[in-house]
This record gives structure tokens, sequence and C-alpha cells, in this order.
């Protein structure tokens, strides 16, 4: 029996690693990296969009950009949902400053579904 209990320690010492190990966690959205080639693409119909409204308003840029997606319906409708979405965030917090328009935006932000 004294023989026996230092060999069950040993082995308990020698398993505990393996009982107590976790399965690696995956990356979160912002550490996954893009397809280098649709970030490229991205940035291409970006530039080219900025090069053609330069001076023009924001309802301009938004349209060349929706008209290279691959769904300008879509992206149309996104981005005026988006813009909604901003001017009445703009008008709710528009008379508040410091700690308090931070605490606005949070409140309106979270109201929308994305954090």
């Amino acid at each position: 029996m004294t023989r026996f209990i230092p060999l069950l320690a040993a082995l308990m010492l020698g398993a505990s690693p393996v009982v107590s190990a976790q399965a690696p966690k995956e990356a979160p959205k912002a550490e996954r990296k893009a397809d280098p080639a649709k970030r490229e693409a991205f940035r291409q119909a970006r530039e080219k969009a900025r090069k053609a409204c330069e001076g023009k308003a924001a309802e301009e840029s938004r349209r060349e950009m929706c008209a290279q997606s691959k769904e300008p319906a879509a992206c149309d409708a996104r981005a005026k949902e988006h813009a909604a979405r901003r001017a009445q965030m703009r008008e709710a917090c528009k008379d508040k400053k410091g700690e308090e328009l931070k605490a606005c935006i949070r409140e309106h932000r979270g109201k929308s579904g994305k954090k």
C-alpha cells in the first residue's frame, strides 16, 4: 500500500495538464484577416468613388460606391438605413457634450443592434 500512494500521486500529477487543457479559442472578428483580394477590390472601389465624387455631396459618393458593388440595390438600401440611423442619433444627442454625449451615442448604437 505504501508503494501504491507515491505511484498514484505521480500519475495524478502527470495527468493534471491533460485533464485541465482547454481547446484553443477562435480569434475575435477584429483579428480575423479578410481575404486580400476582397480587401484590395474594396480599396480600389473606394478610391475610384472618392476621385469621381471629389467636391460633391456624400450622397454622390454613396451612389458611386454602391454602383460598383455586387448588389447595388441592397447596398443603397443599407446606406440609406445607416444614414437615417445617424441622423436620428445626431438629433437625439445634439445638445449634449463630453461624457453625456458618449453615453447618448452608446445608447443609440445599442438600440440599432450594432455595438
